[in-house]
């Protein structure tokens, strides 16, 4: 049995049917900051993008992989399913997750993805390699997402493959044949990553080239080729040319092990913008040394916006806002997009205009977020200019409303952000931050008023 989105739960490593709240359609009125700056320490759970390519990796490798600290929400739950109706064996127990590898993958009548990008992304490779059809499906939003160029490259690649969108089926012969590809990802660099993660799986491993616009996102695809090469796979890749960039699979065997997931450094932007926008302190324990997780970015960006930022001997991270408020920025986002909404609730809140571009890739997101942030701002007064690639956001008083969330877990902490400093506002769907950070009402409570 697979999820929906009010029914059922995740329960003793397993779906099961969940009471529905009488509250679930009810505005989340969001909790406000006033005139108090907002001080505390936050643990952030596992890296969603961490977990669900481990979670790959582990399913296609040859030997066991237990992940430490990984994160269990929605989307890698999921995939977890996903996995599993394909023939994997996965279990949980708390953070910790165990993967046996599977030395064939099974056809699968339905496997729902939700909406995770991931998930619809990641494993039609992996199916490629399947005994049999699998078809994936998920929520109404998810059949508008992208996902022809990487129907394409399977069909280039000989897998066969029925339709351009969800529902999709790939029908595998147990393994690939062909080894060569070319696709325009500059929708979504989610088509080179779930194609350069089941590569090594290939009779002959992979050639992909991108050509196109300019590819977005890159820190996701050096993520997917820096898991690779820390478990013995042959990658190569020349993305100095966005609009060409070409990567070589040699096929072999991943290799398994312990792994310890990073905290979702995304995840924790909003906490971070909470002390940005109310002069506050707020430290992110875990923060690590090296990674090529995108929202290492905010590091920089706040800074830029007047922040001041320590390392402390726990390897935490403290930020502290800037006392007058944050300072607006210009800044081309095409390589963090996952960052904008959290960056536009600063903005909004900021003494400066900002100007956000590089970002056509983020209207084929878990809603056009382009679209729906200039909406947002504008039911709350805000004065915003939508671009085709971005946003321009002039900051003015706000006047509190109920922000839509679109389904969209990071509409809903971009919402949480501004009740900070604008009072009377509610988010119509907090719930839809279980997509990869759930109890993030209680946690977010918990700084905001530590004492209530």
């Amino acid at each position: 049995m697979e999820p929906s989105a009010t029914t059922l739960r995740w329960r003793n490593d397993e779906w099961e049917p969940a009471p529905i709240l009488s509250d679930v359609t009810q505005p989340w009125p969001a909790p406000h900051a006033g005139d108090s700056p907002v001080c505390g320490r936050v643990e952030v759970p596992g890296s969603k993008s961490l977990t669900n390519r481990w979670l790959v990796l582990g399913a296609l490798s040859t030997e066991p992989t237990t992940l430490h600290g990984a994160l269990l929400a929605r989307d890698t739950r999921l995939m977890i399913s996903g996995l599993r109706a394909m023939g994997s064996s996965i279990s949980a127990t708390g953070t910790t997750v165990e993967v046996e590898p599977t030395g064939r993958f099974t056809g699968s009548p339905r496997i729902d993805c939700g909406l995770a990008g991931t998930v619809m992304r990641f494993l039609p490779p992996v199916a490629a390699l399947a005994d049999g059809a699998v078809t994936f499906d998920g929520d109404p939003r998810a059949r508008e997402r992208p996902l022809a160029p990487l129907a394409d490259a399977l069909l280039q690649l000989g897998v066969a493959v029925a339709g351009t969108s969800l529902p999709l089926t790939v029908t595998g012969a147990g393994g690939v044949d062909g080894d060569t590809a070319t696709i325009d990802s500059s929708a979504s660099s989610q088509f080179v990553s779930g194609l350069l993660l089941s590569a090594p799986r290939f009779e002959l491993g992979l050639n992909l080239r991108h050509r196109g616009a300019a590819l977005p996102s890159l820190p996701h695809i050096e993520m997917t080729v820096d898991l690779l090469r820390s478990r013995g796979v042959d990658v190569t890749a020349d993305t100095s040319d966005p609009t060409d960039c070409r990567w070589r699979v040699t096929p072999g065997p991943i290799r398994g092990g312990d792994v310890t997931i990073e905290p979702d450094l995304s995840n924790a932007g909003p906490f971070l913008a909470a002390a940005m926008v109310t002069a506050g302190e707020v430290t992110i324990p875990g923060w690590p040394h090296r990674t090529t997780q995108a929202g290492d970015q905010l590091r920089n960006l706040f800074t830029a916006m007047g922040a001041r930022l320590r390392r402390n001997a726990d390897d935490s991270l403290t930020l502290v806002g800037p006392p007058d408020g944050p300072s607006g920025l210009t800044a081309d986002l095409s390589e963090v997009g996952e960052l904008l909404p959290t960056l536009s609730a600063v903005a909004a809140l900021a003494t400066s205009p900002s100007r956000f571009t590089g970002l056509g890739h983020v209207r084929g997101h878990e809603t056009d977020r382009l679209a729906a942030l200039a909406e947002e701002l504008r039911r709350l007064d805000g004065d915003v200019e939508e671009l085709p690639d971005g946003l321009v956001i002039r900051p003015r008083p706000l006047t509190g409303a109920v922000v839509e969330c679109y389904h969209d877990h990071r509409m809903a902490t971009f919402g949480a952000i501004l009740g900070l400093r604008v009072p009377n506002l509610a988010l119509s769907d907090v719930a839809t931050t279980a997509k990869t950070m759930p109890g993030f009402e209680s946690s977010w409570t918990a700084l905001v008023t530590p004492d209530a």
